[in-house]
């Protein structure tokens, strides 16, 4: 490690261990140094690989664009929007490279000088994987009320940080929910994120991103992206975390939802009904899903968070095995 290096990383460091501190522009070299050559890869997209680095404060995440389908373009409007995100419900963003390195390749018999373009984003390593991952391979947690109560907050939270500051996130699903050491919430992947204007409600794609259980239908019908469009892919994750990952049409849902016996757990599926509604306009903000919670916790004793919601497992499971389907029917 030269001089040079050894200043950036002490600035990392320095980031790291202050989370009031702004994010810094890192070199390839150091997170390349950090990752010890990029040999620890802790998981996969369409859009990058991520990278586990270590430093003396702490681990690191390290995810590396993929060049060829991140434009200069994406990648800021990123860091923009993770730069506008610093809240206990978002995983923390430390630092960025954007560099492009020269060298020589071979090409028709002689050299000619080529840039390879270098696109990393460096954040807070969350210990605990995703929400899919916790749904999909801890079974003992399947009543384990308190602790999906808790990421629903969570979730909420976080998503209320984002619209309060004009953040539409765009691909909200349970693989872009972190879960840090105490099971707290944390969204990430910013990837398809934008910033809405003052005033401005909606904009209007042609090209439809993200994945399809969690798209609103007026994203499939008009291309109408909003905060409604994440409401909507909020309420398929709170479905998720009440009755698990299994395929379920909403129209018969409600069957699943009534086995629920915990007086908490059926208040939130009434939210996420709501946050489901197949019409844009009849959809809660974000503000008043938050309220909804609030409310439910006056009226509902606290000591009651702490109970084990009671599923009749076996009644619930027969039910979501004879509704299993390849899509949701929206």
């Amino acid at each position: 490690m030269d001089d040079d290096q050894a200043r950036e990383l002490e600035a990392l460091e320095g980031v790291f261990s202050d989370p009031s501190a702004e994010s810094i522009k890192l070199s390839y070299g150091l997170l390349k140094l950090i990752t010890k050559k990029f040999s620890n890869e802790i998981g996969r997209g369409g859009f990058g690989v991520v990278y586990k680095g270590d430093l003396k404060t702490g681990a690191v995440a390290v995810k590396m664009s993929n060049a060829y389908k991140v434009t200069d373009k994406q990648f800021m409007d990123e860091i923009k929007c993770l730069k506008g995100a610093n809240h206990k419900n978002i995983v923390r963003f430390l630092g960025y490279c954007a560099d492009t390195q020269e060298e020589t390749m071979p090409l028709d018999g002689t050299f000619v000088m080529a840039g390879q373009r270098n696109r990393l984003l460096c954040f807070e390593y969350v210990p605990n994987g995703n929400i899919r991952q916790y749904l999909e391979q801890d079974k003992s947690h399947e009543n384990h009320w308190p602790t999906r109560y808790q990421l629903i907050r969570g979730i909420c939270e976080g998503l209320q940080y984002l619209h309060d500051n004009k953040i539409n996130h765009r691909d909200l699903k349970p693989e872009n929910i972190m879960l840090d050491a105490h099971m707290e919430a944390k969204i990430t992947d910013f990837g398809l994120s934008r910033f809405l204007d003052q005033g401005q409600s909606k904009m209007i794609t042609q090209n439809i991103c993200g994945t399809p259980r969690y798209i609103a239908p007026e994203i499939i019908d008009k291309g109408e992206i909003s905060f409604k469009s994440d409401i909507y892919a909020l309420g398929i994750i709170i479905i998720e975390l009440l009755v698990g990952m299994k395929m379920i049409s909403l129209e018969s849902l409600d069957e699943s939802l009534n086995l629920l016996f915990c007086p908490r757990a059926r208040m939130c599926a009434k939210i996420a009904r709501n946050c489901t509604n197949a019409k844009r306009d009849n959809r809660p903000t974000i503000s008043e899903v938050i309220c909804d919670l609030d409310e439910l916790e006056s009226m509902i004793p606290k000591s009651f968070i702490n109970q084990v919601c009671l599923i009749k497992s076996k009644l619930l499971l027969q039910y979501i095995n004879s509704h299993l389907q390849s899509s949701l029917v929206h």
